[in-house]
């Protein structure tokens, strides 16, 4: 049985949420602030997490970046919750280490089946140590080792990593980076990838990740 853990400061929505994925199998567990579900992270060890974007206090940017911080968890699946839909407000959620992003108002059936979704990707994944020169890249751990440094990077960071070195000299276009590490549901803004492009440049460098102008991009160590 997967737990999931919902993080928001609406009674209402927490309550409908509990109704739904309750009868779809889950263990759920509620945290009304963003310190009250930084306990219940720690404590209940969720495989997904609900988290609200517009919380007053610590908002689900901030949460969402201190469970990515966290050493000790395995790291959870985060779908974010919010009434903005503004592509600088989606990029924000992503950068911070969420996974999915559903826009209020609530669809209980729409997140239980989102739910679903993430928990069976993750499932297919394969846990391995690819080696790539001077990077390690753990799957399982979701962990990148730099030159014998281990670098813990949000998922989707790690994601695009892991896509770009699994064929090293491949060039992969934005549209198939955007599916294959976002998924076809979720509706992000264009300049996504080359965000998450720089941030990964900023942590590994500027050796590994070849721009093809026009194109997309390639993994590619440079000596």
């Amino acid at each position: 049985m997967h737990k999931i853990l919902i993080i928001d400061d609406e009674p209402d929505i927490r309550d409908i949420l509990r109704y739904t994925l309750e009868k779809e199998g889950f263990e759920v567990v509620e945290a009304e602030n963003g310190v009250q579900g930084l306990a219940q992270v720690v404590k209940h060890t969720p495989d997904l997490i609900v988290l609200d974007v517009m919380m007053p206090g610590m908002d689900g940017i901030e949460v969402c970046e201190e469970i990515r911080a966290m050493k000790d968890v395995n790291h959870p699946l985060i779908l974010m919750l919010t009434a903005r839909v503004e592509d600088y407000s989606q990029i924000s959620a992503f950068d911070a280490g969420a996974d999915d992003y559903v826009t209020k108002p609530v669809k209980p059936k729409v997140i239980a089946s989102r739910i679903q979704a993430l928990l069976r990707r993750k499932t297919s994944e394969v846990n391995v140590v690819e080696t790539t020169g001077a990077l390690q890249i753990n799957r399982d751990q979701y962990q990148v080792v730099l030159k014998g440094v281990p670098l813990q990077l949000p998922r989707k960071e790690f994601e695009l990593l892991a896509l770009l070195a699994s064929k090293p000299g491949f060039v992969f276009e934005r549209d198939f980076i955007m599916e294959k590490v976002w998924g076809s549901e979720v509706v992000v803004g264009d300049r996504t990838i080359d965000v998450h492009v720089r941030k990964l440049r900023e942590k590994i460098g500027d050796n590994f990740i070849k721009t093809v102008i026009g194109v997309g991009y390639k993994y590619q160590e440079q000596k």
